[in-house]
Parts: C-alpha cells; structure tokens; sequence
C-alpha cells in the first residue's frame, strides 16, 4: 500500500535504523524497487523527480502497490522545484512530496514551504523541505562548506513550516563525488537532538558504507539513492548487449541469470532491473530496515 512518509520515518527514528529513498524513473526501476522491498519485507520511499517522468512513475509505482498490498511503500516527489509541478505531483496521487527551496535566504524559504505544507497537509500528504543546500559532486571541494545547515536555523526552520522531514546538508553531495566525502557527524547529532522530526541525507551514492551506517546512528531516518543502483544497471544492460563480461559480482550474477536470451530491447531492461534490486537490497540491510513492513 502506499503510505505517507511520516509512517514510515517516525518508525525508523523510534527504531534507530534507515529508509531507503531510491529514484525510480521508470517500469523497470519501480518493479526493482517492490522486488527488493517484498524480498526484504522493508519499507521503501520511491522518489521521482518533477521533470522525469513525475506522471508515469506514479501510474506504474500506483500498479505495483495495488499488486503488492503487502508492501510498505511511499511516492515521493523528489527536489520539488515549481510551485505547479508540487501541484501536479499531488494530483497525481503522490503520498508525500519534497519542496525544494534550499537556495534561497532563510525567509523565504520559510515562507514558500509553509504555503505547500498548508495544502499538503490539507490533502494528507506529507512534505520534506531542506535547509542548508547539498549541492553536486562535480563541484564538492568548491560548495561543500558553504552549503552545510546551520545549527541554530533547524529548529526555528521546522518550527515555523511545520514540515514532516528535513533534509539537511552535512557533507554529502549529489551523484559522484569529486574528492573524498567528509561528512559532520557532530553537526548532525546536534541537529538530530534540536528537532523532533525525521532528518534526511541526499547524496547518499558514493558516500561509503560506514558513512551511511554512521549517519543513521547520528540522526538520520530517510536516504536517497541514485547512481549506485544506476550505473551499474546500465552498465549491466551494455555488457548484456556486447555479450561480455562483468567482475562486479552483482552484474555477473544478472548476466548469468540471462544467459542465452536474446539480446534485445525486451530483456536489456530485466537485466538492469536484475542489477538494481540487488544494489537497492545491499543498501537495504545496511540500513537495518529488512524486516521493518
């Protein structure tokens, strides 16, 4: 069934463990997503982007949740940039949507996410704002200071938006890093201990395995994740075309679990889905959240 967040999230910092947040932008990513998170009997949140394929994603993850009723699964409008696009997320039947105003100086940022919370909340949707602003890994060394979330605004900022989850910026940047990730693990506990709701980490791709861990011990509930499952999907779906071979034993596995079918745009995509369930699950465990639906 599909959920709002804060049923999923509230649980996780009740429990002391993570949720993974994977991007999923079309059939072959959603059905990865429901497979890993019946495997694992796990609580998932499935994030899109406004400007791939918002409408889509939420027909094909809307089937699988009718499919699936056992899963735990929420629809999350990731980044959400204009005011139209949160507006067509909702209509289109999203459990929980992220405005994104991170950019922005304190006060309007405030006011902008306030204004969505009111209607979200008015339609019993759940909404992630983020204060601080994690900026690209191709540029890391040059935003990453800049952008970390100051102590002092956190609790004000939940306090006058009224927002369900914050996502904060202490270290972490989208897609792949340009040098080594250095996240502020006592930021992040002073955060965890200033406000009461769920915290959330973007970046999480690249950001290491210990890292990750570490993060959920210091305060965060809600993990997005992208390019760790997507490279080397695609990656899979080009090696399964060329006919070669893989020493990441996750594509190995999907290619000999293909062997012998035909090589076309039908069963490319199974292998890619193959490739990123598997990624999706090790994440999964990571977080401790297997067992948690």
């Amino acid at each position: 069934m599909l959920v709002a967040i804060d049923k999923i999230l509230n649980a996780a910092k009740k429990g002391g463990y993570g949720v993974a947040a994977p991007d999923a932008y079309n059939s072959p990513s959603v059905q990865g997503c429901f497979q890993a998170a019946l495997n694992l009997k796990a609580p998932l949140i499935i994030s899109c982007l406004g400007t791939t394929n918002m409408e889509e994603t939420a027909e094909v993850t809307k089937f699988y949740a009718r499919k699936h009723p056992e899963a735990v699964v929420a629809l999350h409008l990731d980044h959400g940039g204009p005011f139209e696009e949160i507006m067509r997320a909702l209509r289109c039947g999203y459990s929980s949507v992220m405005i994104d105003r991170s950019k922005l100086v304190f006060e309007e940022n405030v006011r902008e996410v306030r204004e969505v919370v009111k209607i979200a909340h008015a339609m019993g949707v759940t909404v992630e704002a983020e204060l601080g602003h994690v900026g690209t890994g191709s540029e890391y060394e040059e935003t990453r200071d800049s952008g970390l979330t100051h102590r002092e605004e956190a609790k004000r900022f939940v306090e006058e938006t009224g927002v369900d989850a914050l996502a904060v910026a202490v270290g972490t940047s989208h897609g792949v890093y340009k040098g080594t990730p250095r996240l502020e693990f006592d930021l992040l506990r002073d955060i965890a201990g200033l406000v009461p709701v769920p915290l959330v980490l973007h970046g999480g791709s690249g950001t290491g395995d210990e890292n990750l861990k570490k993060c959920i011990e210091c305060g965060i509930q809600k993990i997005n994740l992208f390019t760790d499952m997507a490279d080397p999907a695609g990656e899979a779906m080009a090696c399964f075309m060329r006919g070669e071979s893989s020493d990441d034993a996750d594509i190995a596995a999907a290619l000999d679990m293909y062997a012998g079918k035909k090589k076309n745009f039908n069963v490319a995509p199974m292998v890619g889905t193959e490739v990123y369930r598997r990624k999706l699950e090790h994440y999964i465990r990571l977080f401790g959240s297997d067992g948690k639906a």
